[in-house]
């Protein structure tokens, strides 16, 4: 009888070693949902997240797969020294070459290491795929996968794409620290755009809902001067991208104007001051009223607004997908353009002038 009252301390005290150790190596798993993206013309709201893939075995060719990890010095003994450089929002400055009406990129770099490339417009390299490639023709070589792993030393992580993020945005892993995101253009579904980022990169913007063992690296904060120079940034790049979107369905240029760009500011810091948006402020002010308080001239106006996407690009690529706002991105009767953003807060202003 002793014997077996031992016996059952024993397996007690197995038991309970088991279940701390258990409690131990199992840390419970975190879920970040800070991807909510507003893009209206009439109130409505997006949840932007997007769509994903773990790629097998394929020879990927083309420049931009290979520019993930090269240096500055490489980048700029390959392409010359960029147009411009900004400062972005996480740590890494944009070397943007613009110098093309048919083709734009933008490369980031950390340090001296190159973490993303967001690239737009013709004969781009990135082989097997071709610019403007159809959505089925992609998805038959990259399996798009609604979750997407990553890890680091001490972390793991799953970005999770819902169905909007599988059509507009899907995500492919290509190799242990390198992800493409597939930009689409619903209304034709072809292929709008690339971007190439590391894993850290991509944690950092945040573009999709993560789930997560362990911990998210902390995003950059700024003084309001950093600020106004990503907010410059930003500016510029829509101004760049909208041109090639325009160019490549035979639109005119846009010009900048520094008048309208003043309007869309105020009113990008207006709603994110005042913590709303809307076409229309808090006073019941709108467009018409912006531009006439600034006494701008015009025969033909319209506005896109949009928030919380995680820089210009994705908010690019966020109205091209709206309609209401690729009506007033891709329309004839505009010729200049004012863009305006604070914080993550972006406003376009067309304008038709009069002769």
């Amino acid at each position: 009888m002793k014997m077996i009252r031992n016996i059952m301390i024993i397996m007690i005290i197995a038991l309970l070693i088991f279940i701390v150790i258990n409690q131990i190596s199992s840390s419970p798993k975190e879920i970040v949902r800070e991807v909510t993206t507003h893009l209206t013309e009439d109130e409505d709201s997006i949840e932007s997240k997007g769509t994903a893939a773990e790629l097998p075995q394929m020879n990927l060719e083309g420049d931009l797969y290979q520019w993930i990890g090269k240096t500055s010095t490489e980048l700029t003994d390959e392409l010359g020294e960029p147009d411009r450089i900004d400062v972005s929002a996480y740590n890494y400055e944009w070397y943007v070459y613009n110098n093309s009406e048919s083709q734009y990129g933008q490369f980031g770099v950390l340090g001296d290491e190159i973490v993303s490339v967001y690239a737009i417009g013709e004969d781009l390299e990135i082989s097997p795929i071709e610019s403007g490639a159809s959505y089925v023709e992609i998805a038959d070589k990259f399996p798009f996968l609604s979750e997407v792993d990553y890890s680091d030393d001490n972390s793991s992580f799953t970005f999770r794409l819902t169905t909007e993020d599988l059509q507009m945005r899907p995500l492919v892993k290509i190799s242990d620290n390198t992800f493409i995101q597939f930009y689409f253009d619903t209304f034709t579904e072809t292929l709008s755009s690339v971007r190439i980022s590391t894993g850290d990169a991509l944690l950092l913007q945040r573009p999709y809902e993560i789930e997560y063992r362990g911990e998210l690296p902390e995003q950059p904060e700024f003084s309001e001067e950093e600020w106004g120079e990503i907010q410059t940034g930003m500016e510029q790049q829509i101004l760049d991208i909208s041109n090639i979107m325009r160019y490549q369905r035979d639109l005119p240029r846009l010009e900048w104007d520094d008048q309208v760009s003043l309007v869309a500011y105020d009113h990008s810091r207006d709603m994110y001051e005042n913590d709303y948006f809307s076409h229309v402020s808090l006073e019941g002010d709108g467009l018409k009223e912006r531009l006439e308080a600034r006494q701008v001239a015009y025969v033909a106006a319209g506005e896109n607004i949009a928030a919380q996407y995680p820089d210009a690009p994705a908010a690019m690529e966020g109205w091209l997908n709206s309609e209401s706002h690729r009506e007033a991105l891709l329309s004839d009767e505009y010729s200049y353009l004012g863009v305006g953003v604070y914080r993550f807060y972006y406003t376009q202003n067309f304008l038709g002038k009069p002769f």
